[in-house]
């Protein structure tokens, strides 16, 4: 199950966060800092899965971001970090090479597409025409 997920720049600064697990605020933003800071330490030739406490950290970079989703143990940590893959490519199909402007003034945008791919915690959608279809229908709305 997915517990959460993260998408930071490289200077840390937390860009989109999503939680599938009840967390307190103040533990959020310490949960944050800790997982961010032991992803962005790690060099590129190091692997993308991590041990964090509870949980496993699946990790990727592009461009300046990075996204960082927590894990259960018994989460396919290849299957995850398919799904980091897949929703980029959404992104990049939706916005035309997303970047991180795009994600930081569409943020509403960017969460209908996690939520449309992810549901309490579990991947439910991978089809990147069909996880676009809400969105284009609401854009053709707000055009009439």
């Amino acid at each position: 199950m997915i517990k959460f997920f993260l998408m930071v720049n490289k200077q840390g600064q937390t860009r989109l966060s999503k939680f599938y697990e009840p967390v307190d605020i103040g533990k959020r933003a310490a949960l944050e800092a800790d997982v961010v800071k032991s992803c962005l330490a790690r060099r590129k030739e190091e692997c993308s899965f991590v041990e964090y406490k509870d949980y496993k950290l699946v990790y990727r970079q592009y461009a300046a971001l990075f996204i960082v989703v927590g894990i259960t143990d018994n989460e396919n940590e290849l299957s995850i970090y398919e799904l980091v893959h897949n929703f980029i490519e959404v992104l990049d199909k939706y916005f035309s090479h997303v970047s991180e402007l795009d994600i930081m003034f569409n943020l509403d945008k960017v969460h209908i597409i996690l939520d449309e791919m992810i549901l309490n915690g579990h991947i439910v959608e991978t089809n990147k025409n069909r996880i676009l279809a809400p969105l284009l229908a609401l854009d053709k709305l707000a055009e009439s």
